[in-house]
């Protein structure tokens, strides 16, 4: 079973790499959080935490984006190679997670977290610019990518609350099989792979749409 080690809003500073304000910068709270489906794409700027702001709305939010979460063990993996303290949050994620395989997650399964709220992973987090200038890492995009270690974006299924230490149990995994890194995989770099990732269950319909776009033509 694993955990929820830390609930993480956004505190607004300046977006460099786009202009404006951004959310990325998001920082632990010691208080329960209402979660909640935010509606559509575009027309909102919150997320599926009461309390937390986007400010990308093309690119950010939505129903198939509600919640973020992103692992403490990936983020230590990362420690190790960057020779840098990364505190929870630094990734924009909603929720840290521990003892839970965020990226081996099977998309479309249930995440019951505490007594009532349950979520559903449904891709993984794909680099942008605002992600690369908050790194400050040289080709962070291309290394990020690389990793295989996106996190996940999750959809409300239940609405309820979270708070740092809920449980996190894995319900209904779909037997389709296929990860959030697998998929990752297959948008990022093996296109080969997109057929047997567009049938599955549980993908957003407009990242179904994309995919269906980015198919490798016959000849």
């Amino acid at each position: 079973m694993g955990r929820i080690l830390s609930v993480n809003l956004a505190v607004p500073e300046p977006n460099p790499a786009k202009g404006g304000l951004t959310g990325i910068n998001k920082r632990p709270v010691d208080h329960l959080v209402a979660v909640r489906a935010p509606g559509p794409k575009t027309t909102g700027l919150h997320t599926g935490l009461v309390g937390d702001q986007i400010y990308d709305i093309v690119n950010h939010g939505g129903d198939d984006q509600a919640v973020y979460a992103y692992a403490r063990e990936d983020y230590d993996w990362w420690q190790a190679r960057l020779s840098r303290r990364l505190p929870n949050g630094l990734f924009g994620e909603n929720l840290t997670t521990e003892d839970l395989d965020v990226n081996g997650a099977v998309i479309g399964e249930h995440w019951r977290i505490g007594p009532r709220l349950v979520l559903q992973p449904t891709f993984g987090r794909i680099p942008c610019s605002t992600f690369q200038h908050k790194m400050g890492e040289p080709r962070w995009l291309k290394t990020f990518t690389r990793s295989m270690r996106p996190g996940a974006y999750l959809r409300v299924v239940e609405e309820g609350e979270v708070w740092a230490g809920d449980p996190v149990t894995v319900q209904d995994r779909p037997a389709h099989g296929v990860t959030i890194a697998q998929a990752f995989r297959a948008y990022m770099t093996e296109p080969s792979l997109l057929p047997e990732l567009i049938g599955i269950d549980g993908l957003p319909d407009d990242l179904r749409v994309t995919l269906e776009e980015r198919l490798p033509r016959r000849r």
